[in-house]
């Protein structure tokens, strides 16, 4: 199992499906492990009723079906499903118009969905996700890539209500860029990176300005350390095997 997880972790995004589907063949007594600790790339679904498009994940599905966060419908229906309660689900509503705002201006656009649902411990958990196309033909504003998604997962556990509340925080952060033109040549890049933090926080200011303020940071510290770790080391490579003319010219011996 840990042999499993670990080539998960080193596949990149867009082979993790065929890799996962592989390991379920070969480890079927550890099938609920694998896609309880898995995450895979996220999938996009129009909400009839709503008319927006909604993420799909494993927090929002029972069976084959998926609950829409803005219709609060199964889609396909459902019978007998699960659904928050209604506190949560007013919750739920006011944390969607939030992170809608969220995914825009820290996006540039995209698509958001948030999903709750209660615990077994007298608190709820909470999962944001945002996933960007950031490719010429998809939600990409500069046009400098052929291919380009990030998909954001962030799962939060919100304790039971107290004074100060514990919130411990599970992000995910799975990357694929490719660029295909003159100036930059063909190039590919995908990964995935996941972190974990955990804060007790006074219930006075709210949970929505709490987890808001959990993944901010978050968020943040996911992307220096995939420009550290990813667009780092491949700029000092390139440089290393394809230095500048002007490096060049520095190194050739003078007459």
């Amino acid at each position: 199992m840990e042999a499993a997880l670990g080539l998960m972790r080193r596949m990149p995004p867009r082979h993790s499906e065929t890799t996962l589907s592989a390991l379920l063949s070969l480890l079927p007594g550890h099938s609920s492990d694998l896609l309880s600790q898995v995450d895979l790339p996220l999938q996009v679904l129009s909400d009839e009723d709503s008319g927006q498009k909604f993420i799909l994940c494993e927090y929002n599905r029972d069976a084959d079906s998926h609950r829409s966060p803005w219709s609060n419908k199964y889609h396909p229906p459902l019978e007998d499903a699960p659904y928050p309660s209604s506190k949560l689900r007013q919750l739920e509503i006011e944390a969607n118009d939030i992170f809608t705002v969220y995914c825009d201006q820290y996006y540039e656009g995209g698509i958001s969905s948030v999903y709750m649902w209660e615990d077994e411990n007298e608190g709820f958990v909470v999962c944001f996700l945002v996933k960007k196309d950031g490719s010429k033909t998809g939600q990409g504003r500069r046009g400098y890539l052929e291919e380009g998604t990030w998909d954001a997962i962030h799962v939060i556990e919100v304790g039971p209500e107290e004074e100060l509340t514990r919130y411990c925080l599970t992000s995910t952060v799975m990357l694929s860029l490719t660029t295909d033109d003159v100036s930059s040549g063909t190039f590919s890049l995908s990964g995935s990176i996941r972190r974990q933090m955990n804060m007790n926080l006074p219930v006075a200011d709210g949970h929505l300005s709490n987890m808001g303020k959990m993944i901010e940071e978050m968020e943040g510290k996911l992307r220096n350390s995939l420009d550290q770790v990813y667009f780092g080391k491949t700029r000092e490579m390139v440089c290393n095997l394809r230095p500048s003319n002007e490096v060049v010219q520095m190194r050739l011996p003078t007459s």
